[in-house]
């Protein structure tokens, strides 16, 4: 199976202002493309697309092609349900909207410290175990945005999971706040094959700084910067697909051309990707350097470091899904009571407390989803 995975989180639309006014015919055509330059991996989920994105799999995947060329990946939102009973009538939702009777992948949904508890609660993991033996699932999983301390706790806990899908791109794979890297690792103890989804981080990494796409350039005049993150997240060991959201035909050429066949990047190639990301770090709005200093005697006990680094790098609509998960054991960026200790720690000298306004006002009022 080809590495692209055609992610239906975004799609093109009659109105830009509306996700949920899918352009199904335009939907068809970046199918049919896709389709014919051999590629095969759909994901989707029951909420994408204001809840159109698996009617839109149907209309222009499930009803104009032979099910057994092509793989179906869903997920169960489980993060707004209260019973357990819910769970079954979502499944069936799903499969009626999708028209199938199985999907190759069902995967839990959006799992870290919040949703995990709900998981546990709603015994989810049986749940979805349950649909792989009757036939109704292939494969069971996970999609996961969290640290790699729970991650390793999951994967221990529920060995039965077949695949985990994590957020991996050249920008995320050091930071200590999403630890792309450290979550890839974790996976490959356990043994369990990547998905990766955001290896654009939602269309940042597709347009860089000027100095960083020169770099690129020099070593690959042909290669977009979109495809440099693309083959990047690829190239890794362990990698099944790696999704992108195309809603243009001009993103769906571009993306295929970059993993038609990837072949794992060169240390050269490497090289230019970590400068690319130093780059793109210096051009964010805080120089915050991750000391931590300021963490020692805030009385709130405020991630600093880890929040600013959410704020800066704040292009992906994953990013509020971290700092929620960070603030259940730690306090929120409104929290803040201006006492300026960190700022008197801070070798920088950095406005933390405008800079933790601005993290509250962008983050603190998603409350979560139950």
């Amino acid at each position: 199976m080809k590495k692209l995975g055609f992610g239906f989180m975004r799609l093109p639309t009659t109105d830009p202002q509306d996700r949920s006014a899918v352009d199904y015919e335009k939907v068809k055509e970046l199918v049919d493309a896709y389709m014919e330059r051999g590629f095969c991996y759909f994901d989707t989920a029951f909420k994408y697309c204001g809840g159109n994105s698996e009617e839109a799999i149907r209309r222009a995947l499930v009803d104009r092609y032979p099910r057994e060329s092509y793989v179906l990946t869903t997920k169960l939102s489980n993060e707004f349900m209260h019973t357990q009973e819910e769970q079954g009538e979502t499944f069936r939702r799903q499969m009626e909207k999708l028209g199938v009777d199985y999907v190759d992948y069902y995967l839990l949904h959006n799992q870290g410290a919040v949703n995990y508890k709900v998981s546990q609660e709603l015994d989810s993991f049986a749940f979805i175990q349950s649909l792989k033996e009757k036939g109704y699932a292939k494969h069971i999983g996970m999609s996961y945005h969290d640290n790699a301390e729970l991650l390793d706790q999951i994967l221990t806990d529920h060995p039965e999971l077949d695949v985990v899908q994590l957020q991996i791109n050249y920008l995320d794979w050091d930071n200590e706040s999403i630890q792309s890297r450290k979550c890839y690792e974790v996976c490959r103890k356990h043994n369990k094959p990547v998905l990766v989804m955001e290896p654009i981080k939602g269309g940042t990494l597709a347009k860089v700084p000027e100095e960083a796409e020169q770099l690129m350039r020099a070593v690959h005049p042909d290669w977009s910067p979109a495809a440099w993150a693309l083959r990047f997240a690829a190239g890794h060991p362990g990698v099944m697909a790696v999704l992108s959201g195309m809603n243009t035909m001009e993103q769906l050429q571009d993306n295929m051309d970059a993993l038609d066949d990837p072949q794992p990047l060169t240390e050269q190639e490497l090289q230019v990707v970590e400068q690319a990301a130093r780059i793109i770090q210096q051009s964010a709005m805080i120089p915050c350097t991750g000391c931590r200093y300021c963490t020692v005697t805030c009385p709130k006990n405020i991630p600093i470091p880890d929040y600013l680094s959410l704020l800066q790098e704040g292009h992906s609509t994953t990013q509020v899904v971290y700092y929620f998960n960070l603030a259940q054991k730690n306090g929120r960026a409104g929290d803040c009571i201006q006492c300026g200790l960190c700022e008197s720690h801070c070798p920088q000298h950095l406005p933390i407390r405008t800079h933790l306004k601005t993290v509250s006002q962008r983050f603190d009022g998603f409350q979560g989803w139950r």
